[in-house]
């Protein structure tokens, strides 16, 4: 790969350790690292990108998806659903899904999150019909070029056993168990700089049971990699929570295996004090997902009081089909906004909100080699054009959640550029809309 100099932007915002905004600054990437970052530079052969009207950020990091669901934004009578009632209007329409159906829902779910910033994304895949396989995200990952942690999600209680979902989207829990082990084996790339990751995900306390959850955690421990669950996304779910276990969510989490560095759970919307005290201390951490939130009438999670516990934090778009959009600067801007709204003007700031969105998610990922712009970490990297209609007349444009693009110029992902000019470069993408295009009409006509 060739060396990249990315010559003199007008802000750097680094989220190194400094927290330094640089003027004017250079960055050499190279071998997908960040190799120098200076005034200045140059380097023999490099291929040069001209930054200058440019702010520099460090790729977003979205630590909550379920990219399957961009096949079905907007759907009637999903619309105005709270979340029991969405799911319920939804699975049947999920159960017609096959492999082509997730690749390529994945492909354009992972070029929208490109196009807003995002380098590092997660994603929650929980159902498998028609054939369908973590397999089919991954591979659109590797298309797309983002650096991708799946997880295999799985439900195991459907409707005839008292679960939320229809009988042919759940599965065994025994095969729900060696099909992770497969996928692990198969995928999962421990080392720095992985593309691909790979973590265990049962859906959530009302789709599997204590059992799965349990040997979920003992299977993940033992494999090295990553858990992820929903948890506390609304009044319903703490409700469920204390008539079937007798317990609160967080509590459930902590008797199960599922708190610790190694966890991060989506939402958390209704965490009591106690519950983020437990999470403070046992460094389990947190997808806040704001716009799905306010979608579905969740409420406001407790960001504020999670941050000053000292929970890890990071941003997720949701899926597309309780967000509708997979925007995650925009997703930045939205959990500033609402922090303020609940807590007042002071209580988050543009600068705070982008640290949570790039530093913050990469800390609940595990990926310490990610979210910041420091020699020696990955070489991913959003720059984002200063002269565009949003910025005009901005006295701070390092302020870029509150008067900024919610599109990227150009983004690096280990080095290699994927969006150029604010296009993607290395899928067809208005191809790819008009395949999905046709699959949703066909999903709608059955």
């Amino acid at each position: 790969m060739a060396d990249t100099l990315i010559k003199g932007a007008d802000v750097v915002l680094t989220m190194d350790n400094q927290r330094r905004e640089l003027h004017g600054a250079d960055l050499l990437l190279r071998d997908g690292v960040i190799a120098d970052i200076g005034h200045d530079l140059t380097a023999e052969r490099a291929a040069v990108f001209r930054a200058k009207g440019k702010i520099v950020t460090p790729g977003l990091v979205n630590t909550h998806h379920h990219l399957y669901q961009t096949l079905t934004r907007a759907v009637p009578g999903a619309q105005d659903a709270l979340l029991f009632g969405w799911l319920q209007r939804l699975y049947p329409i999920w159960s017609r899904f096959g492999p082509e159906e997730m690749y390529v829902s994945a492909q354009v779910g992972l070029a929208e999150l490109a196009l807003s910033g995002c380098t590092l994304t997660s994603d929650h895949l929980y159902l498998y019909p028609g054939g369908a396989r973590l397999d089919d995200t991954i591979a659109a990952a590797r298309d797309v070029g983002l650096r991708f942690h799946a997880t295999r999600g799985a439900m195991s209680i459907g409707e005839s056993k008292g679960g939320l979902p229809p009988d042919a989207l759940v599965e065994d829990e025994r095969a729900i168990l060696e099909d992770s082990i497969r996928v692990i084996d198969s995928f999962h790339d421990p080392r720095e700089g992985a593309m691909v990751r790979v973590g265990v995900a049962p859906c959530s306390p009302f789709s599997v049971t204590r059992d799965l959850m349990r040997d979920a955690a003992l299977l993940a421990r033992d494999k090295g990699v990553m858990m992820h669950t929903h948890l506390a996304e609304n009044d319903e779910d703490i409700a469920y929570s204390l008539e079937m276990f007798g317990c609160r969510p967080g509590q459930y989490a902590e008797d199960l295996g599922w708190t610790g560095d190694d966890v991060w759970h989506a939402h958390c919307v209704k965490l009591d004090g106690a519950e983020i005290d437990l999470f403070a201390r046992s460094r389990t951490g947190v997808a806040h997902c704001p716009c799905s939130n306010c979608r579905l009438g969740s409420g406001i999670a407790p960001v504020r009081q999670m941050r000053d516990a000292g929970v890890r934090v990071g941003l997720g778009v949701d899926g597309s089909a309780s967000n509708d959009i997979g925007n995650l600067v925009a997703e930045a801007r939205q959990a500033m906004l609402l922090q303020r709204v609940q807590n007042g003007a002071d209580a988050m700031s543009a600068r705070e909100a982008l640290e949570i969105a790039t530093r913050g998610g990469a800390d609940v990922l595990g990926r310490d080699d990610c979210g910041q712009l420091a020699i020696g970490k990955r070489a991913d990297i959003a720059i984002w054009d200063a002269a565009t209609v949003e910025n005009a007349g901005s006295w701070d444009p390092a302020a870029l959640l509150l008067a900024g693009p919610m599109k990227v110029d150009a983004l690096f992902v280990e080095g290699r550029q994927i969006v150029s000019d604010g296009r993607m470069v290395t899928i067809d993408l208005p191809k790819v809309i008009s395949r999905q295009n046709f699959l949703a009409q066909g999903l709608a006509d059955a």
